[in-house]
């Protein structure tokens, strides 16, 4: 449970040379939704920080009887000089004092443990049947559930990445890793790929965009792996100098959430990077498909030609086949792809089907064997018996200038039996009506895709990376509903 610093890697490394699987938790996490994490995984031990923020979750964690110690690390140790000095100084307030905590007994000190230059025992596994990763996944639509990932389906990814990548995550290459390693696409884009490779990374543990251009200035660093969202907040940038800024960045690679074709034309308004969208999961370790990294003059903004077996399936009908360029659902034989969910037969036996990984996503796939992202599968709208996918509609509003951010979902509908409404968040100092934005969608959109409803909202409900999240606006739309009854 820690941010990203310099002790998150060494303890990473250090489990899994220990023999022991990594369970990676988001320290802003709930002790409720932490709790659900470390006893579904039977965790033993818990990593995290001595800020009294993080530390009190941890300390209530063993209380509660879901990990069994801690081992705390110093956050000051994890800061340049004289930045660690004088924090230690006049942050001093924010630092749990260990020697107090009812837990004392149970914890163990990072720097003690370094401090002993053991060099420990070899570790016998099987990497195609030992647990190297027990991964969460972001539960935007439910409980999280934890995908066993061997050792064998991360190094199979990582292999994937590195032929994809064409020797860019190679030496004098900076990989700026301001995504959270605890996230899946960091883990392996941000951490394992670069750091096995002996390529540098350069950490932030946290998203601030002041702070990531000053990064890019100082490091000169060439690769950001990232979410839309922060591509947005670049492209949005006011900075006049954001272009030199920005100079060094050769390839920055969106993940974790579909690209708006908006945010890519004004990204590139802001940067001459070439950039690729890539398409992954939880399950796939993560990555599972990309454009061509190797071809930057003939990009595919929306075409994925895959680094592993991808297939499409009928949507209704798992193992039949449709034709060409038909919406269906996406599945995945990667080998990178996790053996199982943990302890959730019902997941499973919705994921895994003939042998393949069902993504859960819906796109199609050319006859070049180019994969096209359309949304997921849980997103999809059924009205009046028709299909209306959320991304279309979003895409749509994203090209009014007025709008910085869209989300949609689907509700319930007499009629229709469903019906789409859009959450809006508009750029700061501008206005529109929801009339004014019906009557811009009317020749982007069909009748069946326009939006029952057009809600404004100041801030969009996010996923702890940053990826927009429907889960809350679901929940909040029908709360709303039920108090209008």
């Amino acid at each position: 449970m820690l941010p990203n610093t310099p002790f998150y890697p060494i303890a990473y490394y250090g489990v899994l040379r220990a023999g022991g699987t990594v369970v990676n938790c988001n320290p802003l996490y709930t002790v409720k939704e932490l709790s659900h994490i470390t006893a579904n995984a039977g965790a033993d031990m818990l990593i995290t920080l001595d800020l009294q923020q993080i530390f009190e979750k941890a300390e209530q964690l063993v209380q509660l009887g879901h990990v069994k110690s801690l081992i705390v690390c110093h956050f000051p140790d994890a800061l340049p000089w004289p930045k660690k000095t004088l924090y230690s100084i006049a942050k001093r307030k924010d630092l749990a004092k260990l020697r107090k905590s009812p837990i004392r007994d149970r914890i163990a000190l990072f720097n003690e443990m370094l401090d002993r230059k053991e060099t420990p025992s070899a570790v016998v596994i099987d990497p195609y049947k030992d647990i190297a990763v027990q991964q969460y996944t972001g539960g935007t639509t439910g409980v999280p559930k934890g995908a066993l990932l061997t050792h064998a389906n991360i190094a199979a990814n990582m292999s994937q990445i590195d032929q994809w990548g064409c020797g860019l995550f190679y030496p004098p290459t900076k990989v700026v890793a301001v995504l959270p390693f605890f996230h899946i696409f960091a883990m392996t884009v941000c951490m394992n790929v670069p750091l096995c490779n002996g390529t540098r990374v350069v950490m932030l543990p946290r998203f601030e965009l002041k702070a990531l251009l000053d990064l890019f200035a100082r490091t000169k660093a060439n690769v950001l792996p990232a979410v839309p969202t922060l591509l947005s907040a670049i492209a949005r940038a006011e900075d006049p100098n954001i272009s030199a800024k920005l100079a060094s960045l050769e390839v920055a690679i969106s993940g974790g959430a579909a690209l708006p074709n908006e945010v890519r034309a004004n990204f590139a308004k802001k940067s001459k990077a070439l950039l690729a969208e890539g398409y992954g999961l939880t399950e796939a370790s993560p990555s599972s498909a990309a454009p061509p990294c190797a071809y930057p003059a003939n990009p595919c903004p929306l075409a994925c030609p895959s680094p592993a077996p991808i297939s499409v399936s009928s949507i209704s009908t798992p193992g039949k086949w449709p034709p060409s360029a038909t919406m269906a659902s996406l599945r995945s034989a990667a080998p990178g792809s996790c053996p199982a969910i943990s302890d959730n037969d019902e997941a499973n036996a919705e994921a895994f089907h003939d042998g393949w990984l069902r993504t859960g996503d819906v796109g199609h796939m050319d006859e070049d064997g180019y994969v096209f992202l359309v949304d997921r599968t849980k997103d999809l709208i059924i009205c009046s018996g028709f299909n209306v996918y959320p991304r279309i509609i979003e895409e749509a509003l994203m090209t009014h200038e007025a709008v910085e951010e869209t989300n949609v979902i689907g509700v319930p509908d007499e009629y229709r039996g469903e019906a789409p409404v859009a959450y809006i968040k508009l750029k700061s100092g501008k206005t529109v009506t929801d009339t004014e934005l019906k009557q811009f969608l009317a020749d982007k959109l069909n009748k069946i895709e326009m939006p029952r409803e057009i809600i404004f909202k100041d801030a969009l409900p996010k996923t702890l990376i940053g990826k927009l999240s429907k889960k809350e606006l679901r929940e909040e739309y029908a709360a709303t509903r039920a108090q209008k009854k």
